[in-house]
């Protein structure tokens, strides 16, 4: 999976564990282990939800200030409406390389 580089530190340190992605089929699957820099991410969980019910603490884990500022850096992908479906990832980090 791929972060911006703003968030690609909070991912690797486990304070990012949630994201949201406007993909028109999933890209990463569920138990699947991910490089993310020296970091190997494992997700949890996937689901298609409406933006509407994405909670404040959902915006937390994801990084973001606000319910605004996640629908801007998701929307990279398309428009993104109340209505529009996104996927929700949660995942973990199950290593890191210290190097």
């Amino acid at each position: 999976m791929e972060f911006s580089k703003e968030l690609r530190d909070a991912v690797i340190a486990g304070d990012i564990s949630v994201s949201f992605r406007l993909w028109q089929r999933p890209k990463v699957k569920v138990g699947g282990r991910y490089q993310v820099g020296p970091a190997v991410l494992e997700v949890d969980s996937i689901e298609l939800v409406p933006f509407t019910s994405i909670t404040e603490a959902d915006v937390r884990r994801a990084g973001e200030v606000s319910l605004e500022a996640l629908r801007a850096r998701a929307a990279h992908a398309g428009p993104i409406g109340d209505d529009t479906l996104l996927h929700r990832i949660e995942f973990h980090i199950r290593s890191v390389d210290h190097g």
